[in-house]
């Protein structure tokens, strides 16, 4: 039976699960299987990049992931690293306003109130935005024909107020992006379910929580490892035997032909194979793509962000304002360049050496990304500005990193999600074997993506056994 080739191209954490799980895949069925990845980089991993240094533990990309979402745990059980995950320590999270920093409700779920005297006390609403989102528990539920706009459906649940002031810092912390521009049923689907089972969204929300039983601590949601997600990349790189890697390799052209693709790279060397995994951000998956109408999304779905992430460590005494907490978010009428602040060194103890304070700030969000193109000491300096002023942090730190993500962070315009199933038919119409995969299209958290890449190698499974049934018909 003819050897089928397959090849991946990105060495993301997408590209990566897929190259592994596919392998494995080879493996159990005891198939011989020729599985190339290319990467455009000299090195695997993409945004996962971690600096070990002078005891550090210290994260310029994703520094954790849910672990609700399976998927990002069992990979770590996969590759043997289950000894190495570190969960969260929980603690109080703040928003700025005004310049203060007020605690978040205790009980809001994604901003959503399950719990109402704390919601009733806090100082971050007005009565009046206060009745307005109470207004929840009475109102109808609304009938949607089409998708809307994160935003829109908030703001009609909830008003303006608590919008603007607690939900849209907390879910533009994970898209980077404009509530009023994101796909509900792209980013959050489960709240129109929930709406359409319950009605009143408080009511959901407070329902589907789980009971808090006895009397012990918060458990954290988040894992990470406790020398960083790069050794995501170290135990995959390690473990993936049976997969020619090829780094430093730029793919500027995936050419179909009459049975399989040619992989056009920039050494001038081509591939010829069977199916192909693409991993790329969309952007550059349609420069290297023919052209074709499907790979046009909703306005919003062809853009995104550009972020980046200062770190810096600190003398522990440097922290004169000692808040116990895990770090604050801030709001977009807030006159501040941070978007939002982890305190890592509470959040996670393991990163940080005795007598030290790391803190990780945030800068760049959707329509205001400007700052990205600064020079390093421009926003050092700004966000060094910020600390001074909302936590008295006035000494210099011991160590600084910028780490820029250049339209890192796809944003999934209204009509996102039924543009990516539309396009996933058409290509498989027209280039049976190619699949599509990576944050660009099903989610932007690690689970997501890792999810993507296995559902990739289902896809190209299913693909290759088409085809071997087909030849034996004929």
């Amino acid at each position: 039976m003819k050897q089928q080739k397959v090849a991946i191209i990105g060495g993301g954490i997408t590209g990566l699960s897929a190259a592994f799980y596919l392998q494995q895949k080879a493996r159990k069925e005891k198939r011989d299987l020729s599985i190339t990845l290319f990467e455009a980089d000299h090195r695997l991993g993409g945004k996962f990049q971690t600096i070990r240094q002078d005891g550090f533990v210290m994260e310029r990309g994703p520094d954790s992931f849910l672990e609700r979402k399976a998927s990002a745990k069992q990979l770590a059980i996969d590759l043997g690293l289950e000894d190495q995950l570190v969960r969260n320590q929980t603690g109080q999270a703040f928003i700025l306003k005004s310049g203060s920093l007020l605690p978040i409700p205790e009980g809001a779920v994604m901003g959503v109130p399950t719990r109402l005297a704390p919601f009733a006390f806090t100082p971050l609403f007005s009565l009046k935005g206060k009745i307005r989102a109470a207004g929840d528990l009475v109102l109808p539920r609304l009938s949607y024909e089409q998708d809307i706009s994160v935003g829109s459906f908030f703001r009609k649940r909830l008003g303006d107020e608590v919008v603007e002031g607690l939900i849209e810092p907390l879910l533009s912390g994970i898209y980077a992006g404009n509530l009023d521009e994101l796909s509900l049923a792209a980013t959050f689907p489960q709240f129109v379910r929930m709406e359409k089972e319950h009605r009143s969204l408080v009511l959901a929300t407070r329902r589907s929580r789980p009971s808090n039983q006895g009397t012990g601590s918060k458990k954290g949601m988040f894992l990470t490892l406790k020398h960083g997600l790069a050794g995501f990349v170290e135990a995959l790189e390690n473990q993936l035997s049976a997969v020619s890697i090829r780094t430093g390799t730029h793919v500027n052209g995936i050419k179909p032909l009459e049975s399989g693709f040619r992989i056009c790279t920039d050494s001038g060397q081509d591939w010829e194979v069977d199916s192909v995994v693409v991993t790329l951000p969309h952007s550059v998956t349609r420069r290297v793509l023919p052209e074709h109408p499907a790979l046009v999304g909703p306005k919003e779905s062809n853009q995104a962000t550009s972020v980046a992430t200062v770190i810096m460590a600190y003398e522990k005494q440097a922290i004169k304002q000692d808040i116990e907490g895990t770090g604050y978010l801030v709001p977009r009428r807030e006159d501040t360049t941070i978007t939002a602040c982890t305190w890592t060194h509470k959040k996670w103890p393991h990163t940080t050496p005795d007598g030290k304070a790391l803190i990780r700030c945030y800068v760049g969000r959707a329509g205001d990304d400007s700052i990205v193109d600064e020079e390093d000491e421009t926003i050092i300096s700004k966000v060094r500005k910020d600390l001074k002023t909302i936590s008295r942090i006035e000494d210099e730190p011991v160590y600084t990193q910028v780490s820029r993500w250049k339209q890192s962070m796809p944003q999934y315009g209204i009509g996102h999600a039924t543009w990516v199933e539309h396009m996933e038919k058409e290509i498989q119409n027209q280039w049976p074997g190619l699949f599509l995969a990576g944050a660009s299209y099903r989610g932007i958290g690690i689970p997501d993506c890792i999810d993507q890449g296995k559902q990739a190698v289902e896809s190209v499974w299913r693909f290759i056994q088409n085809r071997e049934t087909s030849y034996k018909e004929q």
